[in-house]
Parts: structure tokens; sequence; C-alpha cells
């Protein structure tokens, strides 16, 4: 398969550095435009923080994830492309975190200028459906060699709202992320998105998909999640921000969550051997 291929791309990432933790690089700044002789100063200090701390945990990453928190303040062709050239320089898959939800034809210029801006896979809300929502989405990405990630339960409290609510279809009632994971199997996802804070969610998620689509997960850490709990429960790949960013040393935080998390990996393997 294509080296340049999300999920090739992922795998090679995750073997060479031993590693399951996706970085959350969502360093941010309040911009104002009464405040625009600020703006450089500003984007110089995100940028360095951002250079900085993926020099400091790249070898212990297996993906970066950016959401709109870095994309908007330092501009897609612009200040950004100084991180993306960076996540490149050490071969890691970039997810844009744009999470997905127009009607088609916006959703497929949004993902055109996130692939030229160097972007690997993005994330979408299987919320607006396949026809004229996503289906011009997927295509794009297939030709192109590139990732979609869907969203099926977010890590939030009142994410329970949307993606837990129960819905009527022909097979009767179901819970709206389930009808999710069944449209990750059928339009052949390369990810979903499951938040760690809800481990019953993530293993009925991880009971429809198996391992055919892998489970990345954010909310470890500042938002409750725990990564034993996660990955017993069916997670690939862990999805941390806050509690690498806010950290004192970045490097040494995402070296001790990579091997905490290989050490569940471990024993999971030892006891599902022994079994």
């Amino acid at each position: 398969m294509d080296r340049n291929d999300f999920s090739s791309k992922l795998r090679e990432a995750t073997n060479r550095n031993g590693s399951r933790l996706v970085l959350a690089l969502d360093y941010s700044d309040v911009f104002s435009r009464s405040e625009r002789n600020l703006w450089k100063i500003k984007k110089e200090k995100l940028l360095k923080k951002a250079v900085e701390t993926l020099e400091n945990t790249a070898e212990h990453l297996a993906a970066v994830k950016i959401n709109m928190q870095l994309i908007l303040p330092l501009g897609l062709f612009n200040d950004l492309q100084r991180v993306v050239d960076k996540v490149e320089e050490y071969e890691l898959p970039l997810i844009a975190d744009c999470k997905l939800n127009d009607v088609g034809h916006t959703n497929l210029w949004i993902t055109q200028h996130i692939f030229n801006a160097g972007f690997d896979a993005i994330i979408a809300n299987p919320f607006v459906g396949w026809e004229g929502g996503l289906d011009t989405v997927f295509e794009e990405a297939r030709k192109r060699g590139k990732g979609i990630i869907l969203l099926v339960y977010m890590s939030h409290p009142a994410a329970q709202e949307g993606y837990g609510q129960i819905v009527l279809t022909n097979e009767g009632e179901k819970p709206q992320y389930v009808i999710f994971a069944e449209k990750a199997l059928k339009w052949k996802a390369n990810g979903v998105v499951v938040g760690a804070t809800r481990p019953m969610i993530v293993k009925k998620v991880k009971d429809i998909l198996g391992e055919t689509v892998p489970i990345f997960s954010p909310g470890i850490g500042v938002q409750g999640g725990r990564i034993e709990e996660a990955f017993k429960s069916g997670v690939n790949y862990a999805i941390v921000g806050r509690t690498i960013l806010n950290s004192p040393d970045p490097g040494k935080t995402a070296k001790n969550l990579k091997e905490t998390i290989n050490d569940v990996l471990r024993l999971l393997g030892e006891e599902r051997g022994a079994g």
C-alpha cells in the first residue's frame, strides 16, 4: 500500500515509535481586531510552543491532531504551515479536527483545502448523512489516500443529549452512537472518535467495529478518562492534549503516557492469551 495512505502512515508511526498516543496540539490564544499590534507576537508565541512541544514529544507519538484552536489564529496556508512542516519532518500522520457537518459541496471544499494544506485525515460528523453530506468527502479521501475519522461519541458531559439519544429505526430502537458506529463500518471509515470518559460506550462500539475500524479516544486526563479503563474497553489510540500541553515537561509526560499505555496493552495481551 502507498506510504502516503493514512492508515499505512499511522501503522508505520505506531510501530516505529511503539506508541498508541495521539497528541492534540491545541495551543491557542485570544485574538481581537482591536489589538492588531499584538497579533504577530501572539502568533510567534503559539508557533514557538507548538514547535517545541513537537520536538520534545514526537518520538513518543503515533499521530498529531490539530483543532481550530491552532488552525484559526495561525491560518491554514499561513503560519500553520510551519507546524505542518514539523509534523511532516517527524513522519507522523496529521489529523484535522474539523468535525465536518455541513452540506456536501461545503464539506468537500473544506476537505480539499485541509488535504491541500498537508493533513492526512479529517474528522467528520456523521449526523450530516451520506448523500449530499459526506459522500463526496469519502470519495475525495479515497482518491487521494487520505483518511476519514467519524465522530461517534464525544467526551463532554452533554454528549448523551445527541450521541446518546434513542432513535427509532426499521430495526427497532437504537442509540444514535450505535447507528454512527454501523455507518463507520458501512462507509469504510479509517477510524472513529469515542470519548474515554464513556468506557461502556467504547465497549459497545468495539463490539460493533471489532478490529476493522480503530477507536481514537479523547478525554483522558483533564476530563477524567483513565488509560487502563479506556484500553480495556477497546480503545486503539488515546488522544491527549492538555495533560501534555500544560505539563512543565511535555516530552517526559508524553513518554510516561506512552509507557503506561504499553504496559496496559501488554497486560491485556497476557490476560487474553491466558484465556
